[in-house]
C-alpha cells in the first residue's frame, strides 16, 4: 500500500495547521501530527525525520502543490527534443518549477535556454497535468503546465543538469522521467492536429 498521499494530506494539514493557529492545543496536536508524517516519511525515503523536518520548515505560509512548466519542442518529422536528467538518468522536457514572479509559461521558455541553450516562443498550451504523492514520483503533488514551443534561435548544448539531449520518436524513448511520457504524447496530439507540415 502506498501512504505517501496520505502523509503529504497530514504534513500539509500540519503545517497549515501551524501557520494558522491560536490555539495553544490546536498547536500542539499540529505539531504532533508533523512528527508523525516526518517519521513516516523518513522511514520510506530513507532519510532521518529530523531532516524531513527541517525541510518542511523552509517552507512558509500556506502549502500548495509546486507548479512546474515544461517545453514540448518538435522537429519537422514529429520528434520530440528531449533531454537525459543526471539524477535519476531518465528522459524529459526541458522542464522546471515556476520561480516568484514568473509565470509557468515563462518558465518553460527560460529552462529551454538553461537546459539546452535554445530560445523559444509558445505556440500554445498543451495542457495541465497533475502528479499525486506516490513512492514512484516523490512525496509531494506536482502540477506540470506545459506548452507546445518552437525554436528562435540559440544552438542545442548541454547544461550541468544533464548528460545527453537529442530529439526522439516518442515510442522510442528508452526511459521516461515520472509522467512526461503522458506529457508527450498529449503535446504530439496538439502538434499533429494543429502545427504538422502537410
Amino acid at each position: 500500500m502506498d501512504i505517501l498521499p496520505l502523509l503529504d494530506e497530514l504534513q500539509t494539514m500540519a503545517r497549515n495547521g501551524l501557520t494558522y493557529a491560536n490555539n495553544p492545543y490546536d498547536k500542539e496536536r499540529y505539531t504532533r501530527l508533523l512528527e508523525l508524517a516526518s517519521n513516516y516519511y523518513g522511514k520510506i525515503l530513507d532519510i532521518p525525520s529530523d531532516e524531513v523536518k527541517q525541510r518542511f520548515a523552509k517552507e512558509l505560509g500556506y502549502i500548495t502543490p509546486k507548479v512546474g512548466g515544461d517545453a514540448a519542442i518538435f522537429d519537422e518529422t514529429g520528434k520530440i527534443l528531449l533531454v537525459l536528467r543526471t539524477d535519476d538518468r531518465q528522459w524529459c522536457l526541458p522542464c522546471g518549477w515556476v520561480e516568484p514572479g514568473e509565470s509557468p509559461e515563462q518558465t518553460a521558455v527560460r529552462e529551454t535556454k538553461e537546459e539546452t541553450n535554445l530560445e523559444v516562443q509558445v505556440l500554445q498550451l498543451v495542457d495541465v497535468f497533475t502528479r499525486l504523492p506516490n513512492i514512484g514520483y516523490g512525496p509531494h503533488t506536482a502540477v506540470a503546465v506545459v506548452y507546445l514551443c518552437e525554436i528562435t534561435g540559440g544552438s542545442l548544448e548541454l547544461s550541468h543538469e544533464h548528460t545527453a539531449a537529442q530529439y526522439w520518436n516518442i515510442d522510442d524513448v528508452p526511459a521516461w522521467h515520472e509522467l512526461h511520457e503522458h506529457y508527450a504524447r498529449g503535446a504530439f496530439r496538439v502538434w499533429q492536429k494543429h502545427y504538422k507540415q502537410t
